[in-house]
């Protein structure tokens, strides 16, 4: 098998089922001059994604023997188009879109705190799940032009891929119920929300909130290499739940 080189990223050739475990793609929120939620710890969002990407990468490969590619693998800026035409070539098992939450004011900095999983609607499940896609979305307007396509049509023909929808379901529970259960973080459930990257996407995908980096506690967890290391291997467990669901509902291995 064969690694070849594209601009930012080392791009892996699909391997047949039979060669290895699971082709899975990781994506580390925005990058470059996209910095994200930011907090009172010095740490950005695109940092926090790209680091807790690349211990859930290890994680993945040593425990799961998957072949796994990062949307980027430094700090650079990709477009969300970028992201899904990516994932897609790539034909994955699974998508994992890793993000951090923040709130605009001082008030709502100190009260709010906890973790969020997401999967593909057209609609939100609630204004504040309207709320953080309207942010993680904000940066679809520097999209290069003829790319960004229609929004609703992305939706409604992921939608229209029941079974990928319904996966992408469990993959949002199963990584949400261990992301909780490893770190003790509030649990601010499952939503669902328009996030521009899950849109197109031709395979389970979910978008994890792994906090709060406003909140001055969370906030410093989320600095920390060993918390962060916590939150690769939850979401790790999470991904072996669902794969087992999947081999136990098809009869063989994803």
């Amino acid at each position: 098998m064969f690694l070849m080189r594209f601009g930012l990223l080392t791009l892996l050739l699909a391997w047949p089922a039979f060669a290895g475990g699971p082709l899975v793609v990781l994506d580390p929120g925005h990058g470059g001059t996209q910095e994200g939620a930011s907090g009172p710890e010095g740490i950005f969002e695109k940092n926090l994604a790209l680091s807790i990407a690349k211990k859930l990468k290890a994680l993945l490969e040593k425990e799961l023997h998957a072949t796994v590619v990062l949307t980027r693998d430094r700090d650079a800026l990709v477009h969300l188009s970028e992201r899904v035409v990516l994932a897609n070539k790539k034909r994955p098992e699974l998508f994992i879109s890793i993000h951090a939450n923040s709130m605009p004011t001082a008030q709502q900095r100190k009260l709010n705190q906890g973790i969020e999983t997401y999967f593909l609607s057209a609609a939100a499940s609630g204004e504040e799940a309207k709320k953080v896609a309207a942010r993680e979305n904000a940066e679809a307007g520097t999209q290069p032009k003829g790319q960004s396509g229609d929004t609703l049509s992305f939706i409604l023909a992921d939608l229209q891929r029941s079974e990928t929808h319904v996966d992408s379901s469990r993959l949002a529970y199963a990584v949400h119920e261990a992301l909780i259960s490893e770190t003790g973080a509030q649990d601010r459930g499952v939503q669902q929300a328009p996030f521009f990257v899950l849109m197109g996407l031709e395979a389970p995908a979910v978008l994890v909130e792994v906090g709060f980096v406003s909140h001055p506690e969370e906030g410093r967890h989320l600095s920390e290499t060993e918390y962060q290391s916590k939150l690769a291997r939850a979401i790790t467990a999470g991904v072996k739940q669902f794969l087992a669901q999947l081999e136990a509902r098809d009869g063989v291995k994803p």
